[in-house]
């Protein structure tokens, strides 16, 4: 791999080098195993450890299928799906490889006994499968995780709908943490400039993510004015979520964790900030119930914010543990956009709040491949910027996973492949410059 790394740390390497650069026949990849899928069975999800699941594994380059790109990877990040792989909840994700190795002949590939993961990625174009022409050797590029076949008419008026959809590196193999990865050509973006390896594969998921569940008229639809509510609007979700909110003229109403991360999202522009540790909402009793006292205090702390105004957007991922209160604090006719769910899958609220007051729950998932672009555009302009918090080695992915299982981080950890450190892959410097505060923000938090 020191030959490939050496080209493009060059960074004037002629693209006709890129398309003949010897590739080698194994690469490193950060795996899980499927004979340890039950690891971790009866161990409480707060118990099960990333560090002892995931390897860093030699394995064989895969054979690149029509309308495919084999790229170098340079840096990767960490995201929640890649916790749930590492600790094989809610499902295994072997299951998911097992049913796409059953749907054509290259799918079959994917189906092995172990698992690359990673869903984002900062790299270079090595080689690209027959069909592809918007790509070639040597393109700098960063990649969203669509992975899509586009044979049913269902997907072609919004991709997330095509029956074959799913996400690169939790539902398929060839993942992006990794040396080298397998993604599809529709799934490439040309990377941003002004940023370096590890700071251009931070953003994919969770900036298109969150482009598509508040932005985009599949999601939120927001418009100037709008009061938008968004929980854990520091982490590296939510710190997408606010930027855009502040960007988009609506009115974030920002939920932290502590005062370090309210400082985080004063740094960006918001100012209406509830620290929910300081004012210790019990959503749920001991007995496990709701308490629908604590979601008033809650309203009640949001009109105070507001001048009176209540919500007309939640921007709600954490799922179990504050749906209900979401759903209560909503304006008549607002909406809660909904994606993930940290604290646990089975939501429980009060449906009389919801269908007498003619609000909406819209589930929201990923992005296409359109609402991806506008996203990274953003990126591209520094409109929009990354939330990168740390950084580790390939070989401490592990650790990497453990922090972001344990919320022991803030916005986005990412992961050096290739790239032997930090700070590399930057190639304009004026935009950069310009932008620097904002890129350092949460660096320096």
């Amino acid at each position: 791999m020191d030959h490939i790394r050496d080209a493009i740390m060059a960074g004037d390497t002629p693209a006709e080098e890129f398309a003949t650069i010897e590739i080698p026949e194994t690469y490193r990849g950060v795996t899980i195993h499927k004979d340890e899928q039950e690891m971790f069975a009866d161990v409480p999800s707060r118990d099960k450890d990333p560090r002892k699941s995931l390897h860093l594994d030699e394995v064989p380059v895969p054979e690149l299928a029509a309308g495919e790109a084999l790229v170098a990877v340079m840096a990767s990040a960490i995201n929640y799906n890649t916790v749930w792989s590492s600790i094989f909840e809610p499902v295994s994700t072997f299951g998911f490889l097992e049913r796409y190795g059953r749907t054509h002949k290259e799918a079959k590939r994917h189906d092995l006994p172990y698992h690359v993961l990673g869903s984002d990625l900062a790299g270079v174009v090595l080689r690209t499968g027959p069909g592809v022409n918007a790509w070639k050797p040597g393109d700098e590029v960063v990649a969203h995780c669509l992975s899509v076949e586009l044979e049913s008419p269902a997907g072609h008026n919004d991709t997330m709908m095509d029956p074959e959809q799913r996400i690169w590196g939790f539902e398929t193999n060839f993942g992006g943490l990794a040396e080298l990865a397998i993604v599809k050509s529709n799934q490439l973006m040309p990377k941003p400039k002004h940023l370096s390896w590890e700071e251009a594969a931070s953003p994919g998921l969770v900036n298109s993510t969150a482009y598509r569940q508040l932005v985009s008229e599949n999601g939120g639809n927001m418009k100037q004015g709008d009061v938008v509510l968004i929980w854990g609007a520091s982490g590296g979700l939510g710190a997408f979520a606010t930027q855009y909110a502040l960007n988009g003229g609506a009115i974030p109403v920002c939920v932290v964790s502590s005062p370090e991360k309210a400082e985080i999202v004063r740094s960006m522009g918001a100012e209406l900030i509830i620290d929910r540790r300081e004012k210790d909402y019990k959503f749920w009793t001991d007995e496990g119930v709701q308490d629908p006292r604590e979601w008033r205090r809650f309203g009640k702390d949001i009109r105070e914010l507001t001048g009176g105004e209540d919500i007309d957007i939640v921007f709600e991922h954490p799922g179990r543990e504050t749906f209900g209160a979401s759903v209560f604090v909503t304006r008549k006719g607002g909406k809660i956009v909904t994606c993930a769910s940290t604290s646990g899958y089975m939501h429980e609220y009060d449906n009389r709040y919801l269908w007498m007051n003619l609000k909406r729950i819209i589930g929201s998932h990923f992005a296409n491949y359109r609402e991806a672009y506008e996203a990274n555009r953003l990126i591209e302009k520094g409109m929009i910027h990354p939330t990168l918090s740390k950084v580790y080695s390939l070989a401490d992915t592990g650790q990497a996973a453990y922090d972001v299982h344990r919320n022991l981080h803030q916005g986005k950890v990412g992961v050096l492949a290739l790239a032997p450190e930090e700070g590399l892959g930057v190639r304009d410097e004026e935009l950069r410059a310009k932008h620097i505060d904002e890129i350092n923000r949460f660096r320096d938090a």
